[in-house]
């Protein structure tokens, strides 16, 4: 798909330790600010509960999970927008990226040194968004300025735009992210196409102690209320749980481990999931005896945009897509079972693809 997260947050607050319990790509994680100075690109597996109950139906020769790559970007310090630190690198970097999980750090550790000396994660996130923020800033007053030269040459259009444009820069001089700014279709597509860091969707997870990962403490509590206006989501994740379960062998060792812990599942699934619905993604599933796939696409995709996923013959050639509903098939246990119950619908090149479908395609090229 092309499409990434970002990891942002300031030095030292557990992104490169949760970049590799969601990648194993043992990403370095040391106690110092800019550890990463590069970013690391890793691929994550989608969990998927749907995709092992097709296979235990199927039982086919291979299952192939879905994924979704995710950025581990240069710590972040004050000033950045202005070029101090790694800050140019680090907002090129996220400029890249397609959303954003934003970690805060929400745990005492004495032997975890802060950039900034003391835990604050309302402090932390209010330093990040205002480097974010100025850089948009100058990014909108930088187009604003070409709207208005272009309105005074008689442009129409343009005219109506540099209201727009005004309203975005009063929205960000106010110390307000551009996605919290509502606007009409025409403001959406110049916030579009502005490409501003702000306007990147934004998933919070605040990296915890272990006691605190259930029901969050005081640094949560006083995190959430701070971004209820942003209406975003928040997760409580310990780092350093999944670091440990990371590091384990096998899938009963980290079930194990992970009951241990009074959990039902590690964290990190959490994230996927959470950062895959952030980027706007859908699952649909191709199921044979040679192998049963979960496939990646943006919610709203066409049968053959769908297919075009599999292979571009699929979509240059594409006739048909037979589709069977994933409720449907485990219902009646097989594809055999779903036709003779006429529930295998036939569509044609405008059928929206719906999350969960199982489908089949047809092609001739």
């Amino acid at each position: 798909m092309g499409l990434q997260c970002g990891i942002v947050g300031l030095p030292n607050v557990g992104k490169s330790t949760l970049f590799n319990a969601l990648t194993s790509a043992k990403a370095l994680a040391a106690n110092y600010p800019f550890a990463t100075k590069e970013p690391n690109v890793g691929v994550i597996t989608v969990p998927d509960t749907r995709l092992d109950k097709l296979a235990e139906l199927v039982v086919p020769q291979r299952i192939l999970p879905t994924s979704v790559d995710i950025v581990d970007i240069a710590g972040l310090i004050k000033g950045a927008s202005k070029g101090e630190g790694l800050g140019n690198q680090f907002l090129g970097n996220i400029r890249e990226v397609d959303a954003i999980l934003h970690v805060v750090r929400c745990f005492e550790d004495d032997n975890v040194v802060h950039v900034d000396g003391s835990v604050n994660p309302v402090r932390d996130k209010e330093i990040i968004d205002t480097e974010l923020i100025f850089k948009d800033i100058e990014t909108v007053e930088k187009r604003v300025d070409k709207l208005k030269k272009a309105a005074k040459s008689g442009e129409k259009e343009a005219k109506r735009v540099v209201d727009l444009g005004a309203t975005i820069l009063e929205h960000l001089e106010s110390g307000k992210p551009a996605r919290s700014l509502e606007l009409n279709e025409e403001g959406q597509e110049l916030l579009k196409e502005m490409m501003l860091l702000t306007a990147k969707p934004i998933l919070y997870v605040c990296n915890v102690d272990i006691d605190s990962v259930e029901t969050g403490n005081a640094f949560t509590q006083a995190f959430q209320a701070a971004v209820a206006d942003e209406k975003a989501e928040v997760l409580f994740i310990s780092a350093a749980i999944e670091a440990d379960i990371a590091e384990l062998e096998t899938k009963e060792e980290r079930q194990e481990f992970i009951e241990e812990m009074g959990l039902t599942e590690p964290g990190v699934n959490r994230v996927i999931r959470s950062a895959y619905r952030l980027l706007n993604l859908i699952t649909y599933f191709t199921a044979g005896v040679k192998e049963v796939r979960a496939w990646t696409i943006i919610e709203g995709t066409k049968a053959p945009g769908a297919a075009g996923v599999i292979h571009s013959d699929f979509e240059k050639g594409f006739i048909r897509a037979e589709v069977i509903a994933y409720n449907d098939f485990v219902t009646l246990g097989s594809e055999q079972a779903v036709k003779e119950a006429g529930k295998l619908k036939v569509e044609g090149k405008e059928y929206v693809v719906a999350d969960g479908d199982v489908m089949h395609f047809r092609f001739n090229v």
